[in-house]
Parts: C-alpha cells; sequence; structure tokens
C-alpha cells in the first residue's frame, strides 16, 4: 500500500483536532498528557506518533527540550499549521527513529501501538535512542474489555500482560495504571455496553470517524469539538489519590467544567489520577491502560549498536 493511500486511512481513524468527538474522548486526551507531564519535567523528550499534535504544546513548558513526528505527513501537516516554528516535526518511522543513541529521556507513544507492524523492533529502538533509565510512555485502549472494538490498519493489541512481556523482553521493567474505570461511567454507557458488544460480534461496528461519530451519539449522547491544543490544568487541589474510583471519581468527572482560554485555543481540562493496577493480569475495569517502562541502566551500558 502506497504512503498517500495510508496517510488517507490513518486520517480516517485518527482524532483529529477539530472533529466532533465525544467528551469522554476529550477528557482521556487531556488526562493522558497531563500525566505524562510529570515524567517530563526537564527532560528530553520525543513524542512518537503524535498525530495532530494537541498534546505538544503543554509538553513543550515543561520539557527542557521536545521533538515530535508522525508517520503520515497528512496528519502532521495539521500539526505544523498550529505550531509553525514552536516545536520541531518530522515525519518518520517509529521502527526506524531519527535520533542519535542514548539521545532521549522519555519516549511517549499514545493510543498508536497497535499500529505498528512490528512492535518489537520499536521497544528496540527505544533501548537504543533512550539514556540510563530512560522511560517509555504509552497510553492504549484495553483490549481486555468485553465489548472492546478494534479500529481499522491495526496490527496488534496488548493488554497489561502482553506489553509487560514485551518490555520485559528488551530490558526494561513496566509499571501499569488505569484511567476511565468501566464503573465511573453513564448509565446510558452501562445500559447500551452489551448493545455496543453486539455490535462488536456481528461485525456491525462503523470503521470510519464518520461512522464512528454516529454511534458515538447514540452512546454517549452530544458531541464536542476535538481541541487543537490542550493548557495547563486545572487545579488539582480536590482530586482523589491514586487508587480511588467509583462514585468519588464519576462525581469529580462531572464537575469537570472545562474552559477555553481567552485565546480560544487553549483547551483546559481537568486531571484525575490513575489507578494503580497489577502487571500480572488482564486488566477488565478500566477503558485505557497507562505504561511507564524504565530501561534497566545495565542495557544502555551494554547494548550492542544495531546493524546497518
Amino acid at each position: 500500500m502506497s504512503r498517500a493511500v495510508m496517510d488517507n486511512d490513518y486520517v480516517s481513524v485518527t482524532e483529529i483536532a477539530g472533529e466532533e468527538v465525544t467528551q469522554e474522548q476529550v477528557d482521556r486526551l487531556c488526562n493522558r498528557y497531563y500525566w505524562a507531564g510529570q515524567y517530563c519535567a526537564d527532560k528530553d523528550v520525543v513524542e512518537v506518533a503524535c498525530g495532530s499534535g494537541q498534546g505538544l504544546g503543554y509538553l513543550s513548558g515543561l520539557a527542557r527540550s521536545l521533538e515530535a513526528g508522525d508517520y503520515s505527513d497528512a496528519i502532521l501537516a495539521i500539526a505544523r499549521r498550529h505550531y509553525g516554528e514552536r516545536i520541531r516535526l518530522r515525519q518518520f518511522d517509529v521502527q526506524d527513529m531519527p535520533f542519535e543513541d542514548k539521545s532521549k529521556d522519555v519516549i511517549i507513544l499514545f493510543e498508536a501501538i497497535y499500529y505498528i507492524p512490528d512492535a518489537e523492533q520499536f521497544v528496540r529502538e527505544c533501548a537504543r535512542v533512550l539514556r540510563s533509565g530512560g522511560k517509555v510512555l504509552i497510553a492504549t485502549a484495553n483490549k481486555d474489555l468485553y465489548d472492546f472494538n478494534p479500529s481499522p490498519h491495526t496490527y496488534k493489541y496488548y493488554g497489561v500482560v502482553g506489553l509487560n512481556e514485551l518490555f520485559a523482553r528488551h530490558g526494561f521493567e513496566a509499571e501499569f495504571f488505569g484511567d476511565t474505570p468501566v464503573g465511573d461511567v453513564s448509565i446510558r454507557q452501562r445500559i447500551l455496553r452489551p448493545v455496543k458488544k453486539l455490535a462488536v460480534m456481528l461485525g456491525f461496528m462503523p470503521k470510519t470517524m464518520a461512522g464512528k461519530k454516529f454511534f458515538k451519539k447514540i452512546m454517549f449522547g452530544g458531541l464536542v469539538e476535538m481541541p487543537v491544543e490542550i493548557g495547563p490544568q486545572i487545579s488539582q487541589t480536590h482530586l482523589p489519590l491514586r487508587g480511588t474510583s467509583g462514585q468519588i471519581g464519576a462525581d469529580l468527572r462531572a464537575k469537570k467544567s472545562p474552559q477555553i482560554t481567552q485565546n480560544e485555543k487553549l483547551y483546559t481540562g481537568c486531571y484525575v489520577e490513575p489507578d494503580k493496577i497489577s502487571s500480572e493480569e488482564a486488566n477488565m475495569s478500566h477503558k485505557v491502560i497507562y505504561c511507564v517502562a524504565t530501561i534497566d541502566p545495565q542495557i544502555t551500558q551494554t547494548c550492542p549498536p544495531l546493524e546497518d
């Protein structure tokens, strides 16, 4: 398949700035970047498969340096139009990153590991590029939920156990967190989840963002616009500690009241700490899985160079 065709295909399944999405999608996008921010302060960071780059402005305000890129030129063009010269953006394949050995502290890959043909090669590249003690931050849809719906053009989804094994094979130690507890969703979603499961089983689920938009209106009600760029989070003073969920989390999400800043470009969300979860068993209580994989310092010292 040509790059132009793949570009168009990825555009059809990517959360592009300006598209109509659910409020939950916006909340999840904000939360994963606010979560990542705590690992990026004063670090040399790269976001791979960055899409249209909604979180890049936020990360650039924290990191010592920030670069980003995507496989799709069409999607990357959207980020370039918004950020201009603010952030260095490059087209590249995550299986062959254009960075020197031991040149980065943090590599971010959000909602895209399932689009990589060879995830093993991606992790090998991370081991090459990261400095001693460097981290890979992953956010991915939880494939172990009973009503999970895979996206088109994907190669392989990884749950908690699969991710843990993948990174362990390459000298990383991983820890995991869960975001968006399924117990906190609306009554409407709870009632319609069996309907969604049946639609997935029968192959009736839409494959494009346009088709999914129609389905989401049924599942979630009204839609909102995906922001172009997110800004700093709302105060965490009254937010729950890690590990809390249930009605407290549901009430807090209902009271978020996100707002647009005066320049009408920065979307300000509210951070809800993700729950720490086990790495030894499939998680069936959260919609999204976060992974922090830290490379063993011995690996970065002894890893042989890649062959040409």
